[in-house]
């Protein structure tokens, strides 16, 4: 229902009242004779803007085309502070976050994909041998950590989220650091199952919780490319362990060394052991440092100061609500004059004709776009504090689920809910599991893959752990390109495209090779493993960035990681019967999965330019006052909206009234309000 008579002469009222005090306060800023403005605003003032703007997480394009060229040029690092002082402390914030927060988080993450893939190593050692398992037991406990592993994701997502970060993954770490040793000890395939789904459940919640944390402390165009140094590190886990694998099985003779195909004998320690009691120890001992290294939030990150704290809160609140990058605030949160922007005074009636701009930027992605349009994008809303709407239905603005911008608990009931009812993300998730196959099949079995490759050869254990590190190498390398790419050219699915035609070609190549030509085969699972680990972190990626409340992206993150059902399918295609064949029936059967992968992605892209189309159309009937509750409020009734096919479809068949039951109130909040835009 639209505001009545009444209600649009109080907002007026209200919107005049704002408009002299905030002119009143930039002409005293003006006469007033103190230093440069200073980014960050006081962290009281910052929650309450925040609160009331919904932390919405948007990109948009203003100032001149200079400043977005500097922009472009710095990857949007400098946060367009135009200030020496300002620039300073905003490049020494991140510099210590890239060296002492992203370091340690992309450690975790490579101890994680250690214990997750070690099983393969040790397999080429003679483990299942050794502990009297038939050779099945490897795909069968894989099978069965995969089930598990994907089953909680979301729950796991939700517990990190409940606990935070700082204290719910160095527990779980520690614990299956415990369970990886207890593989020195297994004797049966129950043992080995029972190990492996003890760790697949510690695991669960690891990278829903890091990514949605990583995501606390960078802006929208920093974070793809810190996601990949991070997701990365699953590639270089390969060649970390496959160099591990070859070192202590040649530390060992008479176990697992280039002269015993064995892997050991009835006497002494096997190689393998040592295999997972060095990784075990290993993860146990960074586990115990992250209690002490990880901060819950800015306030608490023991590796900055006092004023690195606020404006690290600060950078991130003003990405949440859009007035990041390009735009600089005094510690009053009125907007600069200086950088060719109106005053505040001017913002309600100015911006109140633009459409709210998503947390991607258009300029770059959204190519059906005439330049002329670009200008009708900028945001709704750049004041720090905006309007209070009479609400007829008594509802208070859409918030955010945490108090402040980088803390890494909090989660509400309406979190859930709003992640489960996404359909988008079911549609990602669907183009994640078809693209995750290689990667997650090479995890764990490329030394396997490697070693029976071409039985001509007789590779030892030693041999064909080494052999990996370059694929995976290659692998990370790539990875770290397509992320940068993304980042600057601020687009997600293009490069997602480009990398599924990289391993299209891969797969075709290594089906196809001859047995005999293991050169070429070789060359091929390199093509192949150069596109296997882009999809998902930059999928990632866009989830993160259309999703201004934390609460919801982190449940979104964990639904997505229900794309580790490609471990599932991986461990059914890569069985030991097909070994002798050189695994061409898993290759032609991945390359269809992928094939598949690329029209859904494809697809989604098409779908999302579409629906901003739609939203574009809709908001050019509304009015100034209409676009600016929907901005703050998300509860413009509007016949065209209700009209919708999938609506009329939520209504009819009862969902819609199951979830008011449930707590859903019917406003649109963050990527759900009619002036958000989808970035590509």
């Amino acid at each position: 229902m639209k505001p009545s008579g009444d209600q649009h002469e109080l907002y007026d009222l209200h919107r005049l009242d704002n408009m002299e005090v905030e002119e009143e306060e930039r002409r005293q800023q003006d006469q007033s004779d103190a230093g440069p403005l200073l980014p960050p605003r006081s962290r009281d003032s910052s929650s309450m803007n925040a609160q009331s703007s919904g932390h919405h997480r948007h990109e948009h394009d203003v100032g001149s085309p200079k400043e977005d060229t500097d922009c472009d040029e710095t990857e949007g690092e400098t946060y367009g502070t135009p200030s020496n002082d300002s620039d300073r402390l905003s490049r020494r914030t991140l510099l210590k976050l890239d060296t002492i927060l992203l370091p340690f988080l992309s450690l975790l993450f490579l101890l994680n994909s250690l214990d997750k893939s070690n099983i393969g190593n040790a397999e080429t050692a003679g483990f299942t041998r050794d502990a009297g398992l038939d050779s099945a037991a490897i795909n069968a406990s894989m099978a069965w950590f995969f089930f598990f592993f994907v089953a909680l994701q979301p729950v796991g997502a939700a517990l990190g989220r409940r606990f935070g970060m700082h204290r719910y993954v160095p527990v779980c770490m520690s614990l299956w650091g415990l369970c990886t040793i207890g593989h020195c000890f297994v004797k049966s395939r129950a043992q080995l199952v029972g190990l492996r789904v003890l760790v697949a459940c510690l695991e669960s919640g690891f990278y829903p919780t890091s990514v949605a944390y990583l995501s606390m402390w960078y802006t929208r165009f920093e974070f793809g490319k810190r996601l990949g140094w991070f997701y990365g590190m699953g590639a270089v886990a390969g060649v970390a362990g496959g160099v591990l694998s070859w070192a202590v099985f040649r530390q060992f003779p008479g176990h697992g060394g280039d002269n015993d195909e064995r892997g050991g004998d009835e006497r002494g320690v096997k190689s393998w052991q040592v295999l997972f009691l060095i990784e075990g120890c290993l993860t146990m001992f960074v586990a115990l440092l992250g209690f002490f290294w990880l901060p819950h939030s800015a306030d608490s990150a023991w590796f900055l100061n006092t004023e690195e704290r606020v404006w690290a809160e600060q950078r991130i609140r003003e990405d949440n609500n859009g007035n990041g990058s390009r735009q600089q605030t005094d510690p009053s949160g009125d907007t600069d004059p200086s950088n060719g922007e109106s005053s505040p005074a001017g913002h309600h009636g100015e911006e109140a004709t633009h459409l709210h701009r998503s947390r991607e930027d258009q300029h770059a992605s959204f190519e059906t776009d005439n330049d002329t349009d670009l200008e009708s994008y900028q945001p709704l809303i750049r004041s720090s504090s905006p309007p209070s709407f009479p609400n007829s239905l008594g509802r208070r603005p859409a918030t955010a689920s945490i108090a402040t911008a980088t803390q890494d608990a909090g989660l509400t009931r309406l979190d859930v809910l709003s992640a489960i009812l996404t359909p988008k993300i079911w549609w990602l998730l669907l183009c994640n599991i078809l693209s995750a196959i290689p990667a997650a099949a090479f995890s764990v079995f490329l030394p396997m893959v490697i070693h029976q490759l071409s039985p001509r050869l007789s590779l030892t254990p030693a041999a064909s752990n080494l052999l990996t590190a370059p694929p995976f190498a290659i692998g990370a390398v790539t990875l770290f390109a397509f992320t940068r790419w993304s980042d600057r050219s601020r687009t997600r699915l293009i490069p997602i495209l480009w990398s599924l035609g990289l391993l299209l070609i891969g797969l075709t190549l290594t089906a196809m090779s001859p047995m005999d030509n293991y050169v070429l085969r070789y060359l091929s699972l390199c093509v192949l493993l150069s596109g296997s680990y882009i999809a998902s972190p930059l999928t990632v990626a866009w989830i993160a960035n259309n999703t201004p409340e934390p609460g919801k992206r982190a449940i979104l993150l964990g639904i997505n990681g229900w794309g580790n059902l490609a471990g599932v399918f991986s461990s059914l295609l890569f069985t030991p019967k097909d070994a002798e064949t050189g695994y061409v029936r898993p290759f032609v059967a991945t390359l269809v999965c992928v094939w598949a992968s690329c029209a859904g992605f494809f697809g989604f892209r098409l779908f999302l330019i579409s629906e901003n189309k739609w939203r574009e159309r809709l908001l050019s009937g509304w009015g100034a006052d209409e676009r600016i509750r929907e901005e703050f409020d998300g509860d413009v009734e509007d016949r065209i909206i209700h009209d919708r096919l999938g609506r009329r479809v939520w209504k009819a068949s009862g969902l819609q009234t199951f979830t008011e039951k449930l707590g859903m109130d019917g406003i649109r909040r963050g990527d759900e309000k009619m002036t958000f835009r989808y970035g590509l």
